[in-house]
């Protein structure tokens, strides 16, 4: 039985096409815009997106820094409080638990926000590694999340946030924010390549929260998006997505994460797994589809004759105006300039390795 989260009614109200996604129900696009009108609001003004299945965990304790240390790849020794850092949880072998980001609330106060597909799983993880004295707690059920993305989204919320609350630098974030007079975290992140803000609020704020930016960003052009932009969005901007360009079976050096892995750390969990694989075999790259056609995941790609990866992401990108796709291939396949074929359903489709990411904001 899939869950709801706190906006389900604002949703289906606002004519939402609701969808199972990662154990939620959620609207995949709205009847009145669709997918390439969301898309293009997010670009070019504001798009609003209800990421409450994301998960959020806490530490805190004496020992919370060191259990993220042990835990994580990153290194979360130097972190200041309002800070945000990007990390991935291995499995001892090197391969990816999930992807997450770290946010330092306070000294000994950890936030970490998991995927929703994967909270569960990396909650077992989590605990099956505690050690010393932290208190661990899984808050998911108790916070909405509402995202704002777009070159607008500054101006609207300038409008209804002090100067003061609003986090300056990207990946930091205000833990005792107020929009208007309801109190959130505030925190300068996304996942579409835009400027923009995640905003975590506790649930019975989150409709008051949406309705207040709906009316306010009139004047901003803010539109309500689902979960179809947001994957064209992320992948335009060529943002990993787990299930895709990383799993258990894909380590951060092939994904092409490994600024988010620090080696020179004493130790953490899977280090030993990925010192074996140092030079890595295979690495993510993009594919610019020069064919007519569009590269979906799972597709098998070519060199000839030679079969040399597979892609983990493809679609429609809107903003450039072509079809591209992400690949895992062999090393010796992701030279910048490389033609290769991508099998369609048993047609095979030309294609051309370009630099990542495919588009960045000006």
């Amino acid at each position: 039985m899939e869950k709801k989260t706190s906006l389900y009614d604002s949703h289906v109200a606002a004519g939402g096409k609701m969808v199972p996604f990662a154990g939620y129900v959620l609207p995949v696009l709205y009847e009145s815009t669709g997918v390439i009108k969301e898309h293009i609001a997010t670009r070019t003004q504001i798009g609003m997106f209800d990421v409450s299945h994301m998960g959020e965990i806490t530490y805190k304790g004496p020992d919370a820094l060191k259990n993220l240390n042990t835990l994580l790849t990153n290194d979360f020794t130097n972190m200041v409080v309002g800070q945000a850092r990007y990390s991935l949880m291995l499995y001892e072998n090197g391969g990816i638990v999930d992807d997450l980001i770290v946010y330092k609330r306070a000294d000994n106060d950890y936030m970490i926000v998991v995927n929703a597909s994967n909270r569960e799983k990396d909650v077992a993880w989590m605990k099956e590694h505690l050690f010393g004295t932290v208190e661990f707690n899984d808050i998911s059920d108790e916070i909405s999340q509402i995202a704002l993305q777009g070159p607008k989204s500054k101006d609207l919320i300038a409008k209804l946030c002090r100067e003061e609350y609003i986090p300056q630098k990207y990946y930091t974030a205000n833990f005792i924010a107020l929009i208007s007079d309801i109190p959130c975290i505030l925190s300068r992140t996304g996942y579409t390549g835009e400027f923009g803000y995640e905003i975590y609020c506790e649930n019975k704020h989150a409709v008051p929260l949406w309705n207040l930016f709906l009316e306010t960003g009139k004047e901003f052009g803010i539109t309500p998006c689902g979960l179809g932009s947001r994957d064209t969005l992320r992948l335009e901007a060529s943002m990993p997505l787990y299930g895709h360009e990383m799993d258990e079976n894909i380590n951060p050096l092939e994904a092409d994460l490994g600024f988010a892995v620090k080696l020179t750390k004493d130790d953490f969990v899977g280090k030993k797994g990925l010192l074996e694989h140092l030079e890595p075999q295979r690495k993510r790259v993009g594919i610019k589809i020069t064919d007519k056609g569009i590269a979906r995941e799972h597709q098998n790609v070519y060199v000839g004759e030679k079969l040399v990866g597979k892609t983990t992401s493809g679609t429609h990108c809107p903003t450039l105006g072509g079809a591209y796709a992400m690949a895992l291939l062999d090393k010796e396949a992701t030279e910048i300039g490389m033609r290769v074929e991508i099998d369609v359903r048993g047609r095979r489709i030309a294609g051309e390795i370009v630099a990542l990411p495919f588009y960045k904001k000006s």
